[in-house]
C-alpha cells in the first residue's frame, strides 16, 4: 500500500529504498520543492533565487549553476527524463508478463541480483553512488514485480 503524507509519497519498500528513490526523483517528489503539507503555507520562503553559501560549481563540468533557481530547473528537467524512462522500462516489465505461466513465475531472485549487480558497477562508471542506485532500482523492480504478478494473474495484455 503506498501513503500520501501532504505531498510525500511514502513507498511500500522500506525507509531506505523509499528515501534513495526520492533522493534520485529530487524537488518533484516533494511537489516543486515546498514541502509544507497540502493547504499550510511554506514553512520558508521560496528559495529560487538563493545564491550559493559555500564552495564552486560543480555540476556540467563547472558551469552550473549560479542560484538555487537553477539547481531547481536542473533537476526537473531530468526528473521528466528519469519519468519517461521508467514508463518506458514499464512497457517492458509489461510485456514480460505475457511469458511467464503464473504470478509465481514473475519473481527471479536471480535476476534481480544479476541485474543489481551490472546496475552497481554502471554507477561505479557514472560516479553516482552506488548504494543509492541499488536502494532505487531495488524500489523500482518491487513494485514493478507487483504490477506484472497483477498482469499475470489477470491473464491481461500489457
Amino acid at each position: 500500500m503506498t501513503a500520501v503524507t501532504g505531498r510525500l509519497l511514502l513507498l511500500p519498500f522500506g525507509r531506505v529504498a523509499s528515501m534513495a528513490l526520492l533522493l534520485c526523483l529530487g524537488t518533484a517528489a516533494y511537489g516543486a520543492g515546498d514541502p509544507s503539507p497540502a493547504g499550510s503555507a511554506p514553512t520558508t520562503a521560496p528559495l529560487t533565487d538563493t545564491k550559493a553559501f559555500w564552495g564552486t560549481p560543480q555540476a556540467a563540468g563547472g558551469t552550473c549553476c549560479q542560484t538555487l533557481g537553477e539547481v531547481r530547473g536542473n533537476i526537473d528537467r531530468i526528473d521528466r527524463q528519469i519519468v519517461a524512462l521508467i514508463a518506458e522500462r514499464g512497457s517492458y516489465v509489461r510485456e514480460a508478463a505475457r511469458f511467464k505461466a503464473n504470478p509465481a513465475a514473475v519473481e527471479d531472485k536471480t535476476r534481480v541480483e544479476q541485474i543489481i549487480t551490472r546496475l552497481r558497477g554502471l554507477a561505479v562508471e557514472d560516479k553516482a553512488p552506488p548504494d543509492v542506485v541499488e536502494a532505487t532500482y531495488r524500489a523500482l523492480i518491487a513494485a514493478y514485480t507487483e504490477e506484472e504478478k497483477k498482469i499475470s494473474a489477470a491473464g491481461a495484455k500489457p
